[in-house]
């Protein structure tokens, strides 16, 4: 088993998406029929990570993200070693670089 999809809803879209893309991902912006408009990411291993406005009944409370990463694809740049970072909605996402 792997993961595939992630979703998170947040009330921050603009600010969450400039943050994980800062780390390095590479969103594009979607909408799939009369549904909101929001950004996805594919990882390198091929699962996609989007990020959708929340709504009142959608929305993603607190979790702990990790990623691996070569320090230079972060803006700005990271130092090798454990990172502890705060998401625009006070997420943590830890960060392991290389």
């Amino acid at each position: 088993m792997r993961l595939t999809l992630m979703v998170i809803y947040t009330p921050r879209l603009e600010e969450c998406r400039r943050f994980y893309q800062d780390l390095g991902l590479g969103f594009t912006p979607e909408r799939h029929g009369d549904g909101p408009e929001h950004f996805a990411a594919v990882l390198p291993d091929g699962t996609v990570f989007e990020l959708y406005p929340a709504t009142a009944e959608r929305h993603t409370g607190a979790m702990r993200l990790g990623f691996a990463l070569g320090g230079r694809s972060a803006g700005p740049a990271l130092a090798p070693g454990r990172h502890l970072l705060r998401d625009p909605d006070g997420r943590t996402v830890e960060l392991h670089v290389d």
